[in-house]
């Protein structure tokens, strides 16, 4: 039976490691997964997660559980991408290869798949990660919170420290461009 992320914490900030490993195990693919749908770039997220970490395991002294565990370890990761960002003063979604091997599709295709449903598939992920690249960092970011990672809208407004409407705002402003933009793609291809 695996045991509550507060219980973890509790764990750990009474000194046993072993405890903040789980909590390691257990969020490290998720806030990957955040990172590298904030900055597109798989070194930059692995960094980001890293540092994540690092910070919550420094500051779990300060950790006084009024949000959840994860709540506050996705505000640490969305802060360090946001200084990221700031600092590179570039900001891709996802970085794609240009060409497609479609032997290497082939092998990752599930069997109920086709190879032209695959290609289809991925061609549509190309789309939305441009899309995406065009949308200003709050749209994007609640977009990935709540698409990605099912986040609710108070969830994202808390980590975003903004109005539970602007999150709703954000998420309508940033999904209506996203169509417009998915449509005019659609319009080129055809």
């Amino acid at each position: 039976m695996t045991s509550p992320d507060e219980d973890l914490v509790a764990r750990s900030l009474g000194g046993d490691q072993e405890s903040f490993n789980q909590l390691i195990l257990r969020w490290e693919r998720p806030i990957y997964a955040l990172a590298y749908r904030t900055l597109g770039r798989e070194e930059e997220a692995r960094d980001v997660c890293q540092e994540t970490f690092l910070r919550a395991y420094r500051s779990l002294p300060g950790f006084r559980g009024q949000a959840k565990f994860s709540s506050w370890l996705y505000r640490i990761a969305l802060n360090l991408c946001r200084d990221f960002l700031r600092r590179e003063r570039r900001a891709p979604i996802v970085h794609m290869p240009e060409d497609v091997d479609l032997m290497e599709l082939a092998v990752a295709a599930e069997p109920s798949e086709s190879i032209e449903d695959l290609v289809t598939r991925k061609d549509l992920s190309r789309h939305v990660a441009k899309a995406m690249k065009r949308l200003p960092d709050e749209q994007r970011t609640a977009i990935v919170l709540k698409e990605y990672h099912g986040l609710t809208f108070q969830e994202i407004a808390d980590l975003q420290g903004c109005p539970l409407s602007t999150v709703k705002t954000r998420l309508y402003q940033g999904l209506t461009v996203l169509r417009r933009e998915l449509a005019r793609s659609a319009g080129q291809v055809a």
